[in-house]
């Protein structure tokens, strides 16, 4: 017999006041998100999203991503809008947007060292007539690559290095193309495709180079940088709010490779896929990221 209205109606009523009642109970509430930025590159999308699922479902604490240029994530952070940030390229790539909120922001832990950032070119692309960033001055060469080099978001650290670059090599008639990330790996792929000629401004960790025989051109000049490390930025009194999140950043660390790794099965299937998938393959690493106890050996 199907229930009567009045039936269905206690039931329901009964149901809100469990919940409620519930709510009101100390360390029953939901818990407020912390807001980590994010920018769409590969690898800040590995980072946040593997943070992301360990942070949730092994600190209990929900997440919340926000994506954002760069310039702007600096900015959330030092005002506090932002929890923290994955993302900070140093000593050089982020310099000068440290040395405006430096002041305000809280370092955390390195989660990888040895990256760098250049201009990139497809292996098949003649050593011997393009070995150095130099060599784009050659008309015969300006002329094959349509005069641009294929850039990427416009406040990312990188286009700001690039357009300096283009300005200490002389490479005048140069257009420095902005775009997204993908846009990127996107006009590269069609080149490949193609076996055109093209300069793309690249950084290491990225599928890319796991996807296709690429190399860097020298840089004498030393003007996009030599290598760097990838920092976890927070806000202030983020440690006395969130201790165990904070622990938990401090002791986050991937090995180039793997994080190389990551970003590429995520290019063939999805990041979700990916972070799972490396977290399933390296338990006694996570678990020392959650928990500072060292595995025994």
């Amino acid at each position: 017999m199907k229930p009567s209205f009045l039936n269905r109606f206690v039931g329901a009523t009964a149901a809100i006041f469990v919940m409620v009642t519930l709510a009101a109970q100390p360390g029953v509430a939901a818990k407020e998100p912390i807001k980590i930025g994010w920018t769409a590159w590969s690898d800040a999308e590995a980072v946040t999203k593997l943070a992301k699922k360990v942070i949730e479902t092994r600190l209990d604490q929900p997440v919340e991503l926000v994506l954002a240029d760069i310039g702007i994530q600096y900015q959330g952070v030092a005002k506090g809008d932002l929890d923290a940030m994955m993302m900070s390229w140093l000593p050089v790539t982020h310099a000068s947007y440290m040395e405006k909120v430096g002041d305000k922001i809280v370092p955390l832990g390195i989660l990888y060292t040895n990256a760098r950032l250049g201009w990139v070119v497809p292996d098949y692309v003649p050593e011997d007539q393009v070995r150095t960033i130099e060599d784009l001055k050659k008309e015969d060469v300006k002329k094959k690559l349509g005069g641009k080099i294929q850039g990427i978001d416009p406040g990312a650290g990188l286009m700001q290095a690039s357009e300096k670059t283009i300005g200490a090599y002389g490479l005048d008639g140069y257009q420095l193309v902005s775009a997204s990330g993908a846009a990127m790996t996107a006009a590269l792929k069609r080149a490949i495709d193609r076996k055109e000629w093209i300069v793309v401004t690249g950084w290491s960790p990225h599928w890319k180079f796991a996807q296709w025989k690429l190399r860097y051109l020298e840089d004498p000049k030393g003007t996009l940088g030599g290598l760097e490390r990838v920092h976890v930025m927070a806000r202030q009194n983020f440690y006395q709010d969130h201790p165990k999140v904070a622990e938990f950043f401090a002791r986050m660390y991937l090995p180039l490779d793997e994080l190389q790794a990551i970003m590429f099965e995520a290019s063939k299937s999805s990041y979700e896929k990916a972070v799972d998938d490396y977290i399933a393959a390296n338990k006694e690493r996570i678990d020392y990221w959650v928990t500072g106890e060292i595995p025994n050996s």
